[in-house]
């Protein structure tokens, strides 16, 4: 990776961080013509259920200056337009995460991208997290913690595992939030236009620059795919999908038999 990206990177990222006082509480950075820190990429498909409630947790980073891209893959239901006012943008792309994650990518204005499931909220203060950690460590790129959304013991420690595993290999996952510098993303070529594993991908790539900051703060996430599917499978699953990718299996291969699992 080239070295200047990261360099102006970290500039971009600590100009940031001494810019946050100068923006109005009261206002939106990206609709008063400030460029944004951070630009929040949310890849939808049929989200409808869950859509306003996601974003409305995030109009607090928004009227702090913070950019929200919404991009839709091909909706058959009303995310879109439940999207449309609570949005800075809502872009239309190919369907599948990667390619909606890279078209909001190029779109997006901030110094840094953050991307977001729609089905998970970011922890308090996460914007001052990381641009604090970004800038003291001289690291471009990370995730948060994750923490699965139930009362359940055993999803308590698959969470705890999920940490664990992402700390030790320097691979993180989607559900965990993934953040980057904007040029450092652009410069590594975004995420591998595969139907699955794209987060796995893109995180080979960038540990070859440094290793993830791991954010101790967690992101919660939904247990609805754990509830739907089952602990143990989903975990089996998803253990056997990495395993097969690992070994060369083709992700669109991959892809249809996690999709087969999905109503």
């Amino acid at each position: 990776m080239p070295q200047r990206a990261c360099c102006a990177g970290s500039s971009a990222i600590m100009r940031g961080c001494g810019a946050e006082s100068d923006r109005s509480p009261a206002g939106n950075g990206v609709r008063s013509g400030r460029v944004p820190q951070i630009s929040i990429v949310m890849p939808v498909l049929n989200e409808a259920p869950v859509i306003e409630q996601a974003l409305r947790a995030l109009q607090t980073l928004r009227a702090s200056g913070h950019e929200l891209i919404v991009v839709d893959g091909g909706s058959s239901d009303d995310s879109a337009r439940l999207a449309a006012s609570l949005a800075d943008r809502v872009l239309n792309s190919e369907r599948g995460r990667a390619n909606q994650m890279n078209h909001g990518a190029r779109a997006a204005r901030g110094a840094v991208l953050l991307f977001l499931h729609a089905d998970a909220s970011l922890p308090e203060r996460a914007a001052q997290l990381m641009l604090e950690e970004m800038a003291r460590t001289g690291r471009h790129w990370g995730r948060f913690d994750i923490r699965i959304d139930s009362t359940r013991w055993v999803l308590r420690i698959v969470g705890a595992l999920m940490n664990l595993r992402s700390r030790l290999t320097g691979i993180c996952t989607g559900d965990q939030a993934i953040f980057v510098s904007r040029e450092l993303f652009l410069g590594a070529g975004g995420f591998p236009p595969i139907a699955l594993m794209e987060d796995i991908a893109l995180s080979r790539k960038l540990r070859r620059v440094s290793a993830p900051l791991c954010l101790a703060a967690a992101v919660r996430t939904s247990a609805r795919r754990w509830e739907r599917d089952g602990t143990v499978r989903t975990i089996l699953l998803m253990w056997w999908l990495r395993l097969r990718y690992f070994f060369g299996a083709s992700p669109s291969h991959l892809a249809r038999i996690y999709d087969g699992r999905r109503p």
